[in-house]
């Protein structure tokens, strides 16, 4: 009976013990999974300050390369201002040592005769360059009036005082653009792809051959809308005309 109360005194015991071993166990891991929380927790508060403060030190650093910029900018304005005053104050010095030059000539005896016939003769060369000028606009209207005249149509049963040739005006031209010109005459303004189409060339093609015409004075272009519309300037489209209506006679 001894042993078996001894023996069961025993196995209490290391019962208990176990149980406490256990108890003990499940308390380290409770608390070691709180401390790692707590680890985490300050380790994720951390990247965030730390994330702030990079923000922080990139904002200042923009806005001290800013105002660094403004500084620079504001400098070179300043220099730039200063400069030009030199400059200006170089111009007064110049200017006023002019003055001051034409001032002791006119206090001269013979300074105001020798100025009053300085400014007679400018005034007699601006009176002849305005002559000048004007009889070289008497020339150049006269010159356009007769160009003008050169290429008016003439009237019904009257010949022209100068008559213009078609082989004249238009033999420097290719027969492609001849033709274009003919078909402008006839069909009125048309766009580049419109004549492309008609004279079956490639659009680089036509587009050079239209800047080509135009450039030469052949063509009128508007440039109000695009794609660019072109027609055939009057003259030669009475010209163009005429010469037909000779032909089909």
């Amino acid at each position: 009976m001894t042993c078996d109360a001894t023996s069961r005194r025993v196995t209490m015991l290391a019962i208990t013990l176990t149980l406490s071993a256990y108890c003990f166990l499940i308390m380290a891991i409770i608390v070691a999974l709180i401390y790692y929380k707590r680890i985490v927790r300050a380790k994720y508060e951390y990247e965030e300050v730390k994330e702030t403060f990079n923000d922080i030190i990139i904002s200042f650093s923009r806005e001290l390369k800013s105002a660094t910029e403004s500084l620079q900018i504001m400098t070179s304005k300043v220099n730039f201002i200063s400069a030009k005053s030199e400059e200006a104050l170089r111009k007064i010095a110049i200017l006023e040592g002019r003055i001051n030059n034409i001032t002791e000539r006119a206090s001269e005896p013979n300074g105001l005769k020798d100025l009053a016939a300085r400014l007679s003769d400018i005034e007699k060369a601006t009176r002849d360059v305005v002559a000048s000028h004007e009889t070289l606009v008497n020339r150049l209207s006269s010159l356009e009036k007769k160009v003008q005249t050169l290429f008016e149509p003439s009237e019904p049963g009257v010949e022209a005082v100068l008559p213009i040739k078609r082989e004249k005006v238009f033999e420097q031209l290719t027969k492609t653009e001849l033709a274009v010109l003919e078909m402008l005459a006839a069909e009125g303004p048309k766009t580049s792809s419109e004549i492309k189409e008609r004279i079956k060339l490639s659009r680089e093609h036509t587009a050079r051959l239209m800047k080509k015409l135009y450039e030469k004075g052949y063509l009128e272009r508007d440039s109000g809308k695009i794609p660019f519309r072109y027609s055939i300037k009057k003259e030669l489209e009475s010209l163009l005309k005429k010469e037909d209506s000779v032909n089909s006679m």
